[in-house]
């Protein structure tokens, strides 16, 4: 009797309280292997595109050697060029267009001259009704648009 005595003391003072009732996830995890890819996450939001600071003017590497001239480098760019051969851009008006319907419901607007934007016109815009304006009947299926599908299917 003094030797069980004796374990259960030393059992108790050095931690033997390793033994635990078994729950429903320990048992329903029992055998399986839990493997853990580490998650890399990249930053992009700091990574530099394309920044000119003119170091490399005159020379093949400048921005403007390297884009000059080209419309695909700006969204209004783009725009300009598509709205030369008629064409509409990301469901805009071309500026024609858009000329010949005028402002939202003839609404006012004004324009003003802000510090580091400029020349700013703040009111409706050139579109026959609201839902245009919220993009709900907005097409780019202009007769522009239709001659060039033509033109597309006569080519195959």
């Amino acid at each position: 009797m003094k030797l069980s005595a004796a374990a259960i003391l030393l059992a108790v003072t050095s931690g033997a309280a390793a033994y635990q009732l078994p729950t429903r996830s320990s048992l329903r995890s029992l055998g399986q292997k839990s493997v853990r890819a580490p998650v890399e996450t990249r930053r992009t939001e700091a990574s530099m595109k394309m920044e000119d600071f003119g170091l490399f003017k005159g020379t093949s590497l400048g921005f403007d050697d390297l884009w000059g001239g080209e419309e695909c480098i700006s969204e209004v760019g783009l725009e300009k060029r598509l709205n030369k051969d008629g064409l509409r851009y990301r469901l805009n008006r071309t500026e024609k267009e858009a000329d010949e319907v005028g402002r939202m419901y003839d609404l006012p607007g004004v324009t003003v001259n802000l510090p580091l934007i400029g020349e700013t016109y703040l009111g409706p815009p050139k579109v026959a009704d609201i839902w245009e304006a919220l993009g709900f009947t907005a097409t780019s299926n202009n007769e522009a648009r239709q001659a060039e599908k033509l033109r597309a299917i006569e080519k195959d």
